[in-house]
């Protein structure tokens, strides 16, 4: 089974060795059709510290490295 991956934005790099990525999505209203964003955060893990506030990135699931972190940085869009 393939992993999931996923591009949003780092929002956060405060942590040494992981990075906080924002990821949009749009979200349909059931009754009334309307398209919303709706936004979630996921801790990342970038064993390299090039990752800077406002870039673009791809994460891929993996196997958990700590308590928040299920996430890994591929490569910088």
């Amino acid at each position: 089974m393939p992993k999931k991956q996923l591009i949003g934005e780092v929002v956060s790099t405060k942590m040494q060795k992981t990075v906080v990525v924002k990821v949009e999505r749009l979200k349909e209203h059931p009754k009334y059709k309307r398209r919303f964003k709706v936004s979630k955060n996921y801790k990342a893990h970038a064993e390299t510290g090039e990752c800077q506030v406002g870039d673009k990135v791809l994460i891929e699931e993996c196997q958990p490295i700590s308590k928040e972190k299920r996430w890994r940085v591929i490569k910088k869009l």
